[in-house]
């Protein structure tokens, strides 16, 4: 049997909503994509950073990501911040519904990625962080890089 990272080739994190969110669960979609967007996506040129999903007629769809437009393409221009369409079981989308439709929760795209050769999108249920939530957390994240650092330098002796 495969292990899940076999095949992946991570694309794009979208540290934002890491910090922004408290990424409860999260979920794996496809993404319906053009040719040429898959192409540029081959060369990360791709921002998550404002992006979101909606659930709106029994479909999951992706906000706000931009994907830039392959230079070599020459036909089809095509809006690099379109909503795109994201492909999920109906059960797994109605989980979600019902996910959102409880206060204080969204959906996030949190990766984007390669597994062998389509392109997968990590959706994560999360709930949005206070101000004081965030400091916290930088402030953890900060002693942590101190920790170490302290803990480098002696363990080199």
């Amino acid at each position: 049997m495969k292990k899940k990272t076999e095949g992946v080739k991570i694309i794009a994190t979208n540290k934002k909503a890491y910090h922004d969110y408290f990424i409860e669960d999260t979920y794996e979609a496809g993404i319906a994509l053009e040719g040429h967007e898959v192409k540029s996506l081959r060369l990360n040129n791709v921002n998550m950073k404002d992006s979101f999903a909606i659930v709106k007629n029994g479909e999951i769809w992706l906000v706000g990501v931009h994907i830039s437009p392959y230079k070599m393409a020459t036909m089809f221009k095509i809006d690099p911040v379109r909503n795109r369409r994201l492909l999920m079981h109906k059960s797994e989308i109605n989980k979600l519904k019902q996910k959102v439709e409880q206060k204080g929760y969204t959906l996030v795209p949190t990766k984007m990625y390669f597994r062998e050769a389509l392109v997968k999108v990590e959706i994560g249920v999360a709930r949005g962080k206070e101000l004081h939530d965030k400091r916290d957390a930088i402030a953890e994240k900060e002693n942590k890089r101190k920790i170490d650092r302290i803990m480098k330098e002696y363990g080199a002796r």
